[in-house]
């Protein structure tokens, strides 16, 4: 299988290219690590939010925006499809990777996951990269400095000028526009947890709304977190028969019908006591291969206008 982080950085280096267009920052660390900014000191965009989810897939996605509505007003929507969805999803775009480096703390995902390799989705699915390149994006409300780069390329067994840091607020448009397209990944992701295997997920497509940019990264995260719990719609094809599609959605959840940001209150905002079980797509429609097509739970306008402030 070709690398993960080969590809991604083909990703990256389109984005340092055009940059200005993007309204993105990119600059070299003392250490000679490569950061760039996608939402921080800079407001990035949409379509640096669609580039930003590419990176994270390692290129093994389509990601594109389009106009639809919420609650009867006009608004944007993120789409995602990929045929690989054990690698572009779980391998790469999965938020797997817990960032602590002094006082630094931030969410990791793409492919550098892949060359760490030590979490049990690696495992499932059969896959370790090796490359002399790294690529991960890091959702945090400042930007990795030196430490967190030394960090990186201790655990991916590269050199720190062979990384590259990917940073983005939840707040900000390119962090909006990224988590709706992890609507897709939730629900594989579920799949997986739930004992079926990911490799027989033959296609995977998935569709959110894209939350309006909050005012802090509290509020970001309940919103980015609605919009895919009450308006994120997966597709996927699956070769075998399973007993337990129906515990997909987020309406078989205990909390179905709470906004996130009566969940995270309940926890004093510590997501790590919240059950993950809460971050699913709102509905989910699987298709077997030779068998049946059903569809699993439902979308709730009425919260995600509330959340939007619609």
């Amino acid at each position: 299988m070709e690398s993960l982080n080969r590809m991604a950085i083909e990703l990256v280096d389109e984005a340092i290219d055009f940059a200005e267009v993007l309204d993105v920052g990119a600059y070299e660390l003392e250490n000679e690590a490569t950061v760039l900014d996608f939402g921080v000191d800079f407001d990035g965009g949409i379509e640096a939010g669609t580039l930003l989810t590419e990176m994270q897939t390692a290129g093994m996605a389509t990601v594109q925006t389009r106009m639809g509505e919420v609650a009867g007003a006009p608004h944007r929507y993120v789409d995602l499809v990929t045929d690989h969805p054990d690698l572009a999803l779980l391998c790469s775009q999965k938020a797997g990777w817990e960032v602590g480096v002094e006082d630094f703390q931030g969410l990791g995902s793409g492919p550098a996951r892949a060359l760490v390799g030590t979490e049990d989705v690696f495992r499932k699915i059969g896959y370790h990269d090796a490359f002399d390149l790294t690529v991960l994006t890091i959702e945090s409300d400042a930007l990795p400095g030196e430490a967190v780069a030394e960090h990186v390329a201790d655990m991916t067994e590269t050199n720190p000028s062979s990384v590259f840091l990917v940073g983005f607020r939840t707040a900000s448009l390119a962090g909006s526009v990224s988590i709706a397209a992890r609507a897709a990944e939730l629900a594989v992701f579920r799949l997986s947890e739930l004992g079926y295997d990911p490799r027989d997920v033959i296609s995977a497509s998935g569709t959110a709304p894209v939350a309006p940019v909050a005012g802090s990264e509290e509020a970001a995260m309940a919103r980015t977190n609605d919009a895919l719990a009450y308006g994120g719609q997966v597709h996927l094809t699956v070769r075998e028969e399973f007993d337990r599609f129906d515990e997909l959605p987020s309406s078989v959840r205990e909390e179905y019908g709470r906004p996130f940001e009566q969940v995270f209150d309940d926890v004093d905002w510590d997501l790590y006591e919240v059950d993950e079980d809460v971050f699913a797509p709102a509905q989910v429609t699987v298709d077997v291969v030779g068998g049946p097509t059903a569809v699993y739970g439902e979308t709730d306008e009425e919260i995600l206008a509330d959340s939007f402030g619609l």
